[in-house]
């Protein structure tokens, strides 16, 4: 594959000042953005950085978010390398919609908890033109299936295949859920709106009108509406850092065992799935790995520090063999 152009969006939510706060998202993404740049051959300029922290020029609200995807997948022409790194609250919402696993919708949290969900990244890998990739990779809970209807080549159903054994959950630290439940989301959206219904979408559609999500602004009818033309293979890739019913975790910044486990660095925070893919990354310096290679060996980082969560991949059969991010040859970069 001939490479043009690599363009990134990377986006960390650490929701200061709120119960829902986490620590290592702005780290995982700043530490992303680093290996981007020196290892995959990404221009400073086309990498986007948005997080929440204090003075930060571009906040990571929803529709910010959905922006900055949405310029990103129209600059890509043929060959592009196109790459999102989401670390954040993730979170599932009832579906309205048939054949949808555990019936329920995965979605990430933005700042502002404007949703944006596994119909959204669908419509954004169907914008794609022929030739490029899109590889997200979510670090927020209930990942899993986050591109609809994107094919699961490491996951549920598939991880007897690799041989790894389930983590026990015995982590030596204590880790925090990025997950914000159902319920928490409900009453935090309903404070807003004072409307008393359990309808997210309703919540959603009051509190951001045109800039809530796809899935809120179409119909039952238009939800379950037949695909045309029929999904084929295509570009989107997803490592996820749980199965879509599982909770990724935000490691402690002052656990010293964090640290000594294999963590982001004494004193700093990180989520434990982005420090997984920088540990493998890492422990093979010279070797272009490929996406079911990365997930893999994510899966046995992360049983060998005690956390019960299993990382997935979802994407066509030829993209799980390539190389991750198409990284270039060592003696290209």
């Amino acid at each position: 594959m001939e490479i043009r152009k690599r363009l990134a969006v990377l986006v960390g939510c650490n929701y200061h000042n709120t119960q829902y706060e986490l620590h290592g998202c702005i780290n995982d993404v700043i530490q992303m953005r680093e290996v981007l740049l020196s290892r995959f051959g990404f221009e400073p300029e086309d990498v986007e950085l948005l997080t929440d922290a204090p003075g930060s020029p571009i906040v990571p609200t929803g529709k910010n978010i959905m922006a900055a995807l949405g310029r990103m997948v129209g600059r890509a022409g043929l060959g592009d390398v196109l790459f999102f790194h989401f670390s954040g609250h993730g979170t599932r919402i009832p579906s309205p919609r048939h054949g949808r696993p555990f019936w329920q919708d995965e979605a990430i949290v933005p700042s502002d908890f404007n949703l944006i969900n596994d119909m959204d990244f669908r419509q954004l890998v169907n914008r794609l033109p022929k030739g490029s990739s899109f590889t997200i990779l979510s670090d927020s809970c209930h990942s899993g299936c986050l591109i609809d209807k994107e094919k699961e080549q490491i996951g549920p159903s598939t991880v007897s295949s690799l041989g790894l054994r389930d983590g026990d959950g015995t982590a030596p630290f204590i880790p925090k859920a990025k997950s914000i439940p159902f319920d928490s989301l409900l009453h935090f959206l309903s404070t807003l709106t004072k409307i008393n219904t359990s309808d997210i979408g309703t919540h959603l559609l009051q509190c951001f009108g045109a800039d809530a999500s796809l899935r809120f602004r179409l119909t039952r009818e238009e939800l379950d509406a037949p695909i045309d033309p029929p999904l084929k293979p295509d570009e989107g890739i997803l490592l996820s850092g749980c199965q879509a019913n599982e909770t990724c975790v935000d490691v402690n910044p002052w656990s010293s065992a964090a640290s000594a486990s294999g963590g982001g660095g004494a004193g700093k925070a990180y989520g434990a799935f982005s420090n997984a893919v920088q540990t493998v990354l890492r422990e093979n310096p010279r070797r272009r790995l490929s996406n079911r290679e990365v997930v893999a060996a994510a899966r046995a980082v992360l049983e060998a520090q005690g956390l019960a969560q299993h990382p997935c991949l979802y994407c066509s059969d030829e993209n799980a063999d390539a190389p991750f991010l198409w990284q270039p040859q060592i003696a290209d970069v």
